[in-house]
Protein backbone atom coordinates (compact mmCIF):
# COMPACT_ATOMS: atom_id res chain seq x y z
CA UNK A 1 0.00 0.00 0.00
CA UNK A 2 1.39 3.42 -0.97
CA UNK A 3 0.43 6.07 1.55
CA UNK A 4 -0.93 9.45 0.58
CA UNK A 5 0.90 12.46 1.95
CA UNK A 6 -0.84 14.08 4.94
CA UNK A 7 1.39 17.16 4.77
CA UNK A 8 -0.55 20.44 4.41
CA UNK A 9 -0.07 21.98 0.98
CA UNK A 10 1.16 25.30 2.38
CA UNK A 11 4.19 23.56 3.96
CA UNK A 12 5.42 21.73 0.88
CA UNK A 13 7.21 24.54 -0.93
CA UNK A 14 10.21 24.61 1.44
CA UNK A 15 11.17 20.94 1.26
CA UNK A 16 12.75 18.83 -1.45
CA UNK A 17 11.00 16.05 -3.35
CA UNK A 18 12.66 12.65 -3.51
CA UNK A 19 12.18 9.78 -5.93
CA UNK A 20 13.76 6.34 -5.46
CA UNK A 21 13.21 4.20 -8.56
CA UNK A 22 13.96 0.47 -8.68
CA UNK A 23 17.15 0.89 -6.66
CA UNK A 24 19.26 -2.19 -6.03
CA UNK A 25 22.64 -2.10 -4.35
CA UNK A 26 25.18 -4.41 -2.81
CA UNK A 27 28.77 -4.96 -1.79
CA UNK A 28 31.47 -7.54 -2.26
CA UNK A 29 32.33 -9.46 0.91
CA UNK A 30 35.28 -11.87 0.84
CA UNK A 31 35.03 -12.07 -2.91
CA UNK A 32 31.30 -12.81 -2.93
CA UNK A 33 28.42 -10.47 -3.76
CA UNK A 34 26.35 -9.27 -0.81
CA UNK A 35 23.02 -7.85 -2.03
CA UNK A 36 21.69 -5.14 0.33
CA UNK A 37 18.81 -3.40 -1.47
CA UNK A 38 16.50 -5.05 -4.01
CA UNK A 39 14.25 -3.05 -6.36
CA UNK A 40 13.36 -0.38 -3.81
CA UNK A 41 10.93 2.27 -5.09
CA UNK A 42 9.15 5.08 -3.25
CA UNK A 43 8.69 8.83 -3.48
CA UNK A 44 8.62 11.58 -0.89
CA UNK A 45 6.71 14.82 -1.36
CA UNK A 46 8.26 18.16 -0.35
CA UNK A 47 7.75 18.73 3.36
CA UNK A 48 7.03 15.11 4.30
CA UNK A 49 8.67 13.37 7.26
CA UNK A 50 9.25 9.74 6.31
CA UNK A 51 10.60 7.13 8.71
CA UNK A 52 12.28 3.91 7.57
CA UNK A 53 11.87 0.84 9.79
CA UNK A 54 13.31 -2.63 9.33
CA UNK A 55 15.54 -5.30 10.82
CA UNK A 56 19.05 -4.31 11.84
CA UNK A 57 21.47 -4.60 8.93
CA UNK A 58 18.79 -4.79 6.25
CA UNK A 59 20.14 -1.82 4.26
CA UNK A 60 18.36 1.26 5.61
CA UNK A 61 21.56 3.19 6.33
CA UNK A 62 22.95 2.16 2.96
CA UNK A 63 19.89 3.73 1.34
CA UNK A 64 20.47 6.96 3.27
CA UNK A 65 24.05 7.11 1.99
CA UNK A 66 22.73 6.79 -1.56
CA UNK A 67 20.20 9.58 -0.97
CA UNK A 68 22.94 11.76 0.53
CA UNK A 69 25.05 11.21 -2.59
CA UNK A 70 27.89 9.56 -0.66
CA UNK A 71 27.56 6.43 -2.82
CA UNK A 72 25.89 5.64 -6.13
CA UNK A 73 23.33 2.86 -6.53
CA UNK A 74 24.34 -0.30 -8.32
CA UNK A 75 21.08 -0.17 -10.27
CA UNK A 76 18.13 2.19 -10.48
CA UNK A 77 17.90 5.93 -10.04
CA UNK A 78 17.47 8.40 -7.19
CA UNK A 79 16.27 11.93 -7.95
CA UNK A 80 15.93 15.06 -5.83
CA UNK A 81 13.55 17.66 -7.25
CA UNK A 82 13.54 15.67 -10.49
CA UNK A 83 17.34 15.69 -10.92
CA UNK A 84 19.55 12.63 -10.54
CA UNK A 85 21.63 12.60 -7.37
CA UNK A 86 25.27 12.23 -8.39
CA UNK A 87 27.06 13.49 -5.28
CA UNK A 88 26.68 15.37 -1.98
CA UNK A 89 24.85 18.69 -1.91
CA UNK A 90 24.44 21.21 0.96
CA UNK A 91 20.67 21.12 0.38
CA UNK A 92 20.76 17.41 1.36
CA UNK A 93 22.37 17.11 4.80
CA UNK A 94 22.91 13.93 6.79
CA UNK A 95 22.91 13.75 10.61
CA UNK A 96 24.42 10.59 12.11
CA UNK A 97 23.98 8.74 15.39
CA UNK A 98 27.36 10.05 16.57
CA UNK A 99 27.45 13.89 16.61
CA UNK A 100 31.07 13.78 15.26
CA UNK A 101 31.95 17.22 16.64
CA UNK A 102 35.56 18.36 16.37
CA UNK A 103 36.84 18.45 19.98
CA UNK A 104 39.27 21.32 19.35
CA UNK A 105 36.59 23.63 18.01
CA UNK A 106 33.98 25.46 20.07
CA UNK A 107 30.31 24.72 19.53
CA UNK A 108 30.01 27.87 17.42
CA UNK A 109 32.98 26.89 15.28
CA UNK A 110 31.61 23.36 14.82
CA UNK A 111 28.28 24.73 13.62
CA UNK A 112 30.10 27.14 11.30
CA UNK A 113 31.94 24.35 9.46
CA UNK A 114 29.68 24.32 6.40
CA UNK A 115 29.72 28.06 5.66
CA UNK A 116 33.46 28.17 6.43
CA UNK A 117 34.22 25.31 4.01
CA UNK A 118 32.33 27.15 1.26
CA UNK A 119 34.07 30.47 1.98
CA UNK A 120 30.80 32.04 3.18
CA UNK A 121 31.46 32.45 6.89
CA UNK A 122 31.72 36.24 6.83
CA UNK A 123 28.28 36.60 5.27
CA UNK A 124 26.72 33.71 7.23
CA UNK A 125 27.79 34.50 10.80
CA UNK A 126 24.27 35.55 11.73
CA UNK A 127 22.93 32.31 10.28
CA UNK A 128 25.24 30.36 12.62
CA UNK A 129 23.85 32.30 15.57
CA UNK A 130 20.29 31.62 14.39
CA UNK A 131 20.95 27.88 14.04
CA UNK A 132 22.26 27.75 17.61
CA UNK A 133 19.23 29.66 18.81
CA UNK A 134 16.90 27.20 17.08
CA UNK A 135 18.34 24.27 19.03
CA UNK A 136 18.64 26.15 22.33
CA UNK A 137 22.43 26.36 22.44
CA UNK A 138 23.03 30.11 22.17
CA UNK A 139 24.38 30.22 25.72
CA UNK A 140 26.84 27.41 24.92
CA UNK A 141 28.36 28.83 21.73
CA UNK A 142 31.82 29.20 23.26
CA UNK A 143 32.08 25.89 25.09
CA UNK A 144 33.80 22.78 23.70
CA UNK A 145 32.23 19.40 22.89
CA UNK A 146 33.60 17.64 26.00
CA UNK A 147 31.61 20.12 28.11
CA UNK A 148 28.29 19.10 26.53
CA UNK A 149 25.85 16.40 27.53
CA UNK A 150 24.86 13.80 24.92
CA UNK A 151 21.64 15.63 24.12
CA UNK A 152 23.40 18.97 23.80
CA UNK A 153 26.03 17.46 21.49
CA UNK A 154 23.27 16.10 19.26
CA UNK A 155 21.62 19.53 19.27
CA UNK A 156 24.93 20.97 18.08
CA UNK A 157 25.02 18.40 15.26
CA UNK A 158 21.50 19.41 14.26
CA UNK A 159 22.49 23.09 14.29
CA UNK A 160 25.47 22.26 12.07
CA UNK A 161 23.00 20.71 9.60
CA UNK A 162 20.40 23.47 9.88
CA UNK A 163 22.92 26.27 9.23
CA UNK A 164 23.04 25.05 5.63
CA UNK A 165 19.27 25.63 5.26
CA UNK A 166 18.76 22.03 4.10
CA UNK A 167 15.70 21.20 2.06
CA UNK A 168 16.20 17.50 2.82
CA UNK A 169 17.40 16.44 6.28
CA UNK A 170 18.67 12.84 6.29
CA UNK A 171 18.66 11.35 9.79
CA UNK A 172 20.47 8.08 10.52
CA UNK A 173 19.47 7.05 14.07
CA UNK A 174 20.36 10.55 15.34
CA UNK A 175 18.87 9.91 18.79
CA UNK A 176 19.96 6.29 19.14
CA UNK A 177 22.68 6.83 21.75
CA UNK A 178 20.71 9.13 24.05
CA UNK A 179 19.16 8.12 27.35
CA UNK A 180 15.40 7.61 27.26
CA UNK A 181 14.38 10.93 28.83
CA UNK A 182 16.74 12.98 26.63
CA UNK A 183 15.57 11.02 23.60
CA UNK A 184 11.93 11.88 24.31
CA UNK A 185 12.81 15.56 24.68
CA UNK A 186 14.84 15.56 21.47
CA UNK A 187 11.99 13.90 19.55
CA UNK A 188 9.78 16.83 20.49
CA UNK A 189 12.45 19.35 19.51
CA UNK A 190 13.12 17.66 16.16
CA UNK A 191 9.40 17.57 15.38
CA UNK A 192 9.07 21.27 16.25
CA UNK A 193 12.05 22.18 14.02
CA UNK A 194 10.57 20.25 11.10
CA UNK A 195 7.13 21.80 11.53
CA UNK A 196 8.63 25.29 11.78
CA UNK A 197 11.16 25.12 8.94
CA UNK A 198 9.24 22.93 6.46
CA UNK A 199 12.18 20.83 5.22
CA UNK A 200 11.71 17.26 4.03
CA UNK A 201 12.98 14.64 6.48
CA UNK A 202 14.05 11.02 5.95
CA UNK A 203 14.70 9.13 9.20
CA UNK A 204 16.14 5.70 9.90
CA UNK A 205 15.16 4.44 13.35
CA UNK A 206 14.69 1.13 15.14
CA UNK A 207 12.23 2.73 17.55
CA UNK A 208 8.62 2.18 16.42
CA UNK A 209 7.23 4.80 18.79
CA UNK A 210 9.79 7.33 17.58
CA UNK A 211 8.67 6.74 14.00
CA UNK A 212 5.02 7.17 14.98
CA UNK A 213 5.66 10.32 17.01
CA UNK A 214 7.65 12.06 14.25
CA UNK A 215 6.71 10.80 10.80
CA UNK A 216 3.90 11.47 8.37
CA UNK A 217 4.67 8.06 6.79
CA UNK A 218 6.45 4.90 7.88
CA UNK A 219 8.07 2.62 5.30
CA UNK A 220 8.79 -0.92 6.51
CA UNK A 221 11.60 -2.98 4.98
CA UNK A 222 12.17 -6.72 4.88
CA UNK A 223 15.30 -8.59 5.90
CA UNK A 224 18.36 -8.07 3.67
CA UNK A 225 18.27 -7.62 0.77
CA UNK A 226 15.77 -4.96 1.73
CA UNK A 227 12.47 -4.74 -0.10
CA UNK A 228 9.51 -2.58 0.88
CA UNK A 229 6.90 -4.54 2.84
CA UNK A 230 4.53 -1.67 3.64
CA UNK A 231 4.15 2.10 3.31
CA UNK A 232 1.78 3.43 5.98
CA UNK A 233 0.43 6.95 6.47
CA UNK A 234 0.48 8.38 10.00
CA UNK A 235 -2.25 10.94 9.56
CA UNK A 236 -2.42 12.34 13.09
CA UNK A 237 -2.07 15.96 14.27
CA UNK A 238 0.98 17.33 16.04
CA UNK A 239 2.02 17.33 18.80
CA UNK A 240 1.19 13.66 19.16
CA UNK A 241 0.43 11.57 22.23
CA UNK A 242 1.58 8.00 22.74
CA UNK A 243 -1.80 6.88 24.06
CA UNK A 244 -3.63 8.04 20.92
CA UNK A 245 -5.74 4.96 19.98
CA UNK A 246 -4.88 5.33 16.27
CA UNK A 247 -1.15 5.41 17.04
CA UNK A 248 -1.55 2.40 19.32
CA UNK A 249 -3.24 0.51 16.47
CA UNK A 250 -0.47 1.52 14.05
CA UNK A 251 2.14 0.37 16.55
CA UNK A 252 0.49 -3.06 16.65
CA UNK A 253 0.43 -3.16 12.84
CA UNK A 254 4.13 -2.25 12.62
CA UNK A 255 5.10 -4.86 15.21
CA UNK A 256 3.23 -7.45 13.16
CA UNK A 257 4.99 -6.39 9.94
CA UNK A 258 8.35 -6.70 11.71
CA UNK A 259 7.51 -10.16 13.03
CA UNK A 260 7.18 -8.94 16.61
CA UNK A 261 3.43 -9.26 17.14
CA UNK A 262 4.04 -11.41 20.23
CA UNK A 263 5.72 -8.38 21.83
CA UNK A 264 2.35 -6.61 21.98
Amino acid sequence: MVAASPVPADRRADGMSLSVREVSHGFTLRGRPLPVLESVSFSVDPGEFVALLGPSGCGKSTLLRLVAGLDRPGAGRIEADGRAIDGPDPERVIVLQDPTLFPWRSVWRNVALGPEARGQLRSRRQRVDQALEKVGLSAFADVFPHQLSGGMAQRAALARALVNDPRLLILDEPLGKLDSLTRLAMQGELSALWRRDGFTALLVTHDIEEALMLATRVIVFSERPARIKADLAVDRPYPRHRDDPELVALRHRLLDLLGLAQSW
